[in-house]
């Protein structure tokens, strides 16, 4: 679905993809176009990690730890979700409700010059923080900590909800998920099976009898 068959959103203040038009023009040549932007991606689902992980350490107080970490997750899902999304690698998701109360969900890319260094950040810090909350829930969970469990499934979803909001931008909007990961497969078990049947046999080595007995 495109941005020209839905309502603009209220914080459009620069329309969905003109981001480029208003950046410097030598931006193009530095390693990060974006600086703060990046290191905000990163921030806060890194600090709600440190202080999962060492909370107990300064206080020990489950409230408060609760708070902080809830606090720095909300703040890396509104982040996340509506600026670096947008900014590093030209990707936005997100939802309104037409007129007859129906939800849509749409979900965006925009075809320009995006920086390899940040799209390469955004992508790890996207992935890899998940993995590091469904190692704590593992945690959490064979060592009976109910409390902490509600903690990170919290984090789980609103990560997650990102994760795939963007993996789905990424793909397309109108691709589904199974069937471009099932297109995946199959390119790779032709692609093996053209590789079999081009490779070239080596010729069996025929020894020659140094005599007759």
């Amino acid at each position: 679905m495109t941005s020209a068959t839905v309502p603009l959103l209220d914080d459009d203040t620069i329309p969905f993809g003109e981001e480029d038009e208003m950046q410097d023009p030598n931006s193009a040549t530095k390693k990060y176009s974006h600086p703060y932007v990046t290191f905000f991606h990163l921030f806060f689902r890194g600090a709600a990690i440190v202080i999962y992980m060492f909370c107990g350490w300064f206080s020990d107080s489950f409230i408060s730890s609760f708070v902080f970490v809830v606090l720095f997750l909300s703040a890396d899902f509104w982040t996340v979700k509506n600026i670096t999304g947008r900014l590093l690698v030209g990707l936005r998701w997100w939802n309104y409700v037409d007129d007859e109360g129906v939800s849509h969900w749409v979900y965006e890319s925009k075809k320009g010059r995006v920086n390899n260094n940040e799209a390469r950040i955004f992508w790890l810090g996207l992935i890899l923080c998940p993995v590091f909350w469904s190692l704590f829930f593992i945690v959490a969970l064979f060592g009976m900590k109910f409390k902490w469990l509600l903690l990170v499934m919290i984090a789980l979803a609103l990560n997650g909800a990102n994760l795939y909001g963007y993996v789905k931008c990424n793909f397309g909007a109108n691709k589904d998920l199974n069937s471009a990961a099932t297109d995946f497969v199959k390119t790779q078990i032709f692609r093996n099976a053209m590789d079999i049947m081009t490779k070239p046999t080596a010729q069996p080595t025929t020894a020659r009898p140094t005599g007759v007995i």
